[in-house]
This record gives C-alpha cells, structure tokens and sequence, in this order.
C-alpha cells in the first residue's frame, strides 16, 4: 500500500529531513508541536500541523494521524522512536509505521537481550555481568536505550553506587526504563557502526560502515564514511556480522549496529533500530536515500539485491549544537544571526529568530562535507565551517573549526579517548605519538595509565571558581533543573565531591566541589529550575 500522508512523530532536524524526502515523494506531511514548540521550524515546514500534549504520548500522535488523515507515522529518532509499545499501538490503530516491527525492536532494543542473541549468532561482544566478576573499569549502560543516556565510567567499587543511582534516573527519564547493566569498559577503542536496510521478507544488506569514535559525553560529535580504519575484509567481517543478527532479530527498515573496534577484533554493542543522526554520510557515499527507503519498505516494497554496493568517495559530517565549545554544556538564547555554509549538504533544524531553550536538543543543524578523497571532504568542511556564522546563542563552532584542522583528525588516528587525550580547543601536538621518530628506546618507558573519557563538568567547575581561593561561588554552568541537593551549609566538603545534581535534556550533571571547603550558602532546592550562570552555593576554603 502507497502512503499518501505521513506524520512525523518527532520534531526539529530529523522532522524536517523526512518533511524533504516527502515532498520529493509527493507524500503529504503532518507535524506534531508539544505546547511549547508550537512556532518551531518544523511546525512552519509541514502541510498540516496538529498541537499535541507531548512528544513522549503514543496516543496524541496517534490521535494527530486520524484527525489528519495520516495513514503512516514515521518516528524520527529519540522520543518514541526505538519504543515498541508505541510501535504496537500504531500498527494496532490500522496505522503503518515506517520502522521496525514491535518484536524486533523488544529484541534489539534490549540490550541484554541483544548481547544473548548476538552471541547465539555468533557475534562477538564485550562481556557483561557483576563489576567483581568482570573487572574494573566498568561502563553503567541503560538496558533499553542508549544515546548517552544512563552511561557512566566506573573504575573502582566505591563509585558504584553513586553511578548506579544516576544512571537509573537518567534512564528513567529518558526511555521511562530504569534497568541498568554493567559492561567492560573498553579503553581506548574505535566505534564503528554497520548501516543495514530490511525488507522484513526476508532480505538483509548492509551499506558500509561509519566512523564515529569522536565523542563528548558518550554523545557523538563527528562522523564519516567509509572509516579510515577498515580494510575491505575487516568490513566483510563486520557487515557480515551485523547482516547476521539483523536476521536473528527479524528486522524490518533502516537500523544500525554499533561496534567496538580495537585493531581488528570487534566487538557488538547494539542495534539501533532507528534512523541515526549520522545516516548523511552513508547516503552521500552510497547515493541511497535511507529514508525514501524506510517507506518505500513500510509500503510492502522489497530490496534490490541485484548491483553490488560501490563506495563513492567520502563524506564527514559535524554537528553544530548550542552548546560551550569547552565544557559542552548546553546553552540558550535566539538565533540573532544564522549564516550556513552553501556548496555541502546541510540539514538545519531551525532558522534565523529562532529561540533555543533547555526543553529539547540543543542541536542547531548538520554539515555534511563529501569529495572524492577523505582529505577533499575535510577541506570541503573545513572551508564550510569559517563561512558559518551563529550570533545571539553561543554555539560549538569555535571547537568544530579546531576539531577538523586537528593533525589526529587529518591523519584519521582517533579513537573514543580523542578528547581526553586532545582536550578541546587544546594547542594541537607538534607531532603525533607513534611516528617515525618514536624510537625503540621510548618502549623502555611504563606506558601511560589508561585514562577515562574527558570530564568536561570538572573543566567547567575549573572555570567557575579559582583554586586556592578563600571564597568561592559556584554557578549554573547550563540552564536545568536542581534534581538533587546533596549539602547542606555548615558541611565540610572535600575535592570533587558531589554539591547537587542539575538536569538538562535528560542528562544529569553533577556541581563538585573544586576544592576542600565549608558550604556557606546554598542558593537553590531541589525541584528549582536555573538559568546559565545562576548561584548555586556559595564555598569557603577548609582551614588546613
């Protein structure tokens, strides 16, 4: 069955992504606005547009469609996207939903469950199960979704409870889920991930691979196909693998399996049943319009096995968020001036005026760069970036400009501790470790200890109080809400130790201590909604 009308149960770039591939499709659009979003982009972009209670209820956008006469939602990704009970509910209202079936979303959104069948599928994994048994460090993972939401690095025992504790909580709020489970935290590793395509009649592809091992916290930052770091057996073996539990799981649409690389062994980590925020690439090397796929599938169609995959070029892409270019925390404000770049691919989730708040991602738009060789594409997006200006809202540019002008990025040597070990906007190395001046007298030396990904709250935390200062006041490093206080005044605190809790786009940040000190003033309680810059409590320095 042909869709005629689509509605888009999401909001912001992706919306607006689909909105295009319907438009060329001649498919008639329908977005959905929460209260406070009713004057986004994406409500303005649409044929139709219906006011919801919000994005996280099943029956408002079901009850959208009808009103429409939507005969097909496609969920975007976040919200209700990887959701299964939201998928049943859909197909149950006589709807199609462009996504996978319910079933292989309960399958492969669970990450126990996935790591179990993966293993049965002979897919490698990283091992889970009780911290004493696997060894520390450990990462906390959130059971039923995943984006950064309820990961947290442990490196011994008495964090765990403190980390545990948060993990549940973000993961509650974000996937109203709060199992968690403990993984062997991997140093150092690549992540690179699979994109496949399913008919749901049987047929499975996978269309390359994506390198996406640049992150802040556990949040991707830049992406690119093919990766530096394959060869084409090694993405045989990976494709292959993800082809596998792809049909062990049944799967329907687009989906993607991420994976853990470390030289040439990998390791599965989940599937993500979804549309990525980085399926760009992909569609620029491969010429696949992922999303004219996903509803040509839901539609009853079935895949084109016939020509083989063939790589064009390639293609990075960046994302340019409101965020502070050091410590990453979000931030608000209009978008006085809005110049993107022209000559690359953009895909932009809101337009010059508008309004950037705390409620929703703070992601501004996409730049996606392709040319025929990896060092074409990244002077393609390096050329992007200076024509790109942002006033009124302070953005990631200046990092995102540094980012792709660094020698590690150019030389494609990046793994998942970049940031730690190139802090942003940092001076970049004279010379790369590992190169042909490091002689066999260097491997004498101990090598360095391991270190964790970069803990941007103690570099704002840094920022907002001078060590060694007699009084300090602590603010808000981001607009969020108190959702703990920890200290109370009159406390003797020590370096590092957590103050309270601030929430903002689901993810939690905890305020720390800078030093040892007495709390004098605590200016907030739990359930307080602050701006950037708010007090937040007030420290005198502990008498020795």
């Amino acid at each position: 069955m042909a869709i005629e009308k689509l509605l888009v149960a999401n909001r912001g770039e992706i919306a607006l992504r689909v909105f295009r591939t319907c438009r060329e499709l001649a498919i008639a659009t329908v977005a959905v606005a929460a209260p406070d979003d009713r004057g986004a982009l994406h409500a303005r972009s649409a044929d139709e547009t219906v006011e919801i209670g919000s994005y996280l209820l099943s029956e408002e956008h079901i009850r959208a469609a009808k009103e429409t006469g939507a005969d097909a939602i496609h969920p975007g990704y976040g919200f209700l996207a990887e959701n299964p009970e939201f998928a049943a509910a859909v197909e149950a209202a006589g709807l199609v939903y462009v996504g996978p079936t319910p079933e292989a979303l309960r399958l492969g959104g669970d990450k126990l469950e996935a790591k179990r069948i993966a293993e049965e599928a002979g897919v490698p994994v990283v091992p889970t199960g009780d911290p004493e048994e696997i060894g520390y460090p450990v990462i906390v993972k959130a059971a039923a979704g995943g984006g950064g939401r309820g990961m947290r690095v442990v490196r011994e025992a008495s964090e765990l409870d403190g980390a545990v504790e948060a993990g549940q909580r973000e993961a509650r709020a974000a996937f109203g889920d709060d199992r968690v489970f403990f993984e062997r935290y991997v140093e150092r590793p690549r992540h690179v991930e699979i994109q496949v395509l399913a008919d749901g009649q049987g047929t499975v592809v996978a269309l390359g691979e994506r390198e996406c091992s640049i992150q802040r916290r556990h949040q991707k930052v830049l992406e690119e196909s093919p990766s530096p770091a394959l060869d084409p057996a090694l993405r045989g073996s990976m494709s292959a693998a993800a082809v596998g539990f792809a049909e062990a799981v049944g799967y329907r649409s687009a989906g993607t399996a991420e994976f853990l690389l470390v030289g040439h062994d990998f390791y599965f980590l989940e599937l993500n049943g979804r549309i990525q925020v980085e399926h760009p690439v992909t569609e620029l090397v491969t010429g696949v319009d992922l999303v004219a796929e996903q509803l040509r599938i839901a539609s009853g169609g079935s895949l084109d096995t016939s020509n083989n995959l063939l790589l064009s070029g390639h293609a990075v892409e960046v994302r340019l968020y409101a965020e502070d270019p050091r410590s990453f925390f979000p931030q608000t404000g209009r978008l006085e001036r809005l110049r993107l770049p022209r000559g690359i691919r953009v895909d932009a989730g809101v337009a010059e005026g508008d309004e950037i708040g705390v409620a929703y991602d703070p992601m501004i738009a996409k730049l996606i760069a392709h040319g025929p060789t990896r060092d074409e594409a990244l002077a393609r997006l390096h050329d992007a970036l200076a024509e790109t200006e942002v006033a009124g809202v302070t953005t990631n540019l200046p990092f995102l400009r540094w980012l792709v002008s660094h020698p590690a990025v150019l030389e494609g040597r990046t793994t998942t501790a970049f940031l730690t070990d190139y802090p942003p906007l940092s001076e970049p190395p004279l010379r790369l470790p590992g190169g042909p001046w490091d002689g066999a007298w260097r491997l004498n030396l101990p090598s360095p200890l391991p270190q964790p990904p970069p803990d941007v709250d103690s570099a704002a935390h840094a920022e907002q109080a001078g060590y060694g200062a007699e009084r300090s006041a602590l603010t808000a490093p981001m607009p969020g809400t108190v959702i703990r206080v920890l200290a109370k005044e009159g406390d003797r605190v020590e370096h590092r130790q957590p103050l309270l809790v601030l929430e903002a786009m689901k993810m939690e940040t905890p305020v720390v201590s800078p030093y040892d000190a007495v709390v004098k003033t605590v200016h907030v309680a739990e359930g307080d909604r602050v701006g950037g810059g708010a007090p937040l409590v007030d420290l005198e320095a502990a008498q020795p």
